[in-house]
C-alpha cells in the first residue's frame, strides 16, 4: 500500500498567540534531533473529548503558568507535518490570542518531552518575526497577531 493511501491521524490542537504588554509574542524553541531548530506558539494537542477552548486554557497554564481567557478563535489551520515524536499527522489547529500582564514564564508544568525538546523561550517583536534566522510557525504569525476573530 502506498504512503498516500494511508490516512493520517487528525491531530486536534489549540495554539495561543500570547502577547505581553509591549505587544511582543511568546515563542518556544524546539531542538528535535535530526531537524533544524524551530520556534512555535504556545499550545498543543487536545485531550480526548476536550474542546479547543479548554485545551487552550490548559496548554497556556501548563506551558507558561499564565491563567487567562484565550478569547475567540482567530484562525484555523490544517497543515500536514511530522510530530516531534515522528508521527505524520493531519493537523486541525485552532488559534487564539491572549494578552498577559507580565512576562514571567513558568515552565514547571512542562512534560518530560517538552523539558527535553523545548530548549528556550523568548518574547519576539513583530519586526523580529520577519527576519528571524530559524523557522517560525506559523509563517504568517505577524499577520495573525492583528487578525480579527472569526465569526
Amino acid at each position: 500500500m502506498s504512503e498516500a493511501a494511508v490516512a493520517k491521524r487528525i491531530r486536534r490542537a489549540a495554539r495561543l498567540i500570547v502577547l505581553d504588554p509591549l505587544g511582543r509574542v511568546l515563542l518556544f524553541r524546539y531542538d528535535v534531533p535530526g531537524r533544524p531548530p524551530f520556534w512555535v506558539t504556545v499550545g498543543g494537542e487536545c485531550d480526548p473529548g476536550e474542546s479547543f477552548e479548554d485545551a487552550a486554557r490548559r496548554e497556556l497554564r501548563e506551558e507558561t503558568g499564565f491563567e487567562a481567557e484565550p478569547g475567540p478563535q482567530i484562525c484555523r489551520m490544517t497543515p500536514e507535518f511530522v510530530t516531534v515524536e515522528g508521527e505524520p499527522v493531519q493537523a486541525d489547529e485552532r488559534f487564539f490570542r491572549v494578552h498577559v500582564r507580565h512576562t514571567d514564564v513558568d515552565i514547571s508544568g512542562h512534560t518530560e518531552l517538552e523539558q527535553r525538546l523545548m530548549k528556550e523561550h523568548r518574547w519576539f517583536t513583530r519586526a523580529e518575526l520577519s527576519g528571524w534566522h530559524e523557522y517560525i510557525y506559523p509563517r504568517d504569525l505577524a499577520e495573525l497577531i492583528e487578525k480579527d476573530p472569526q465569526p
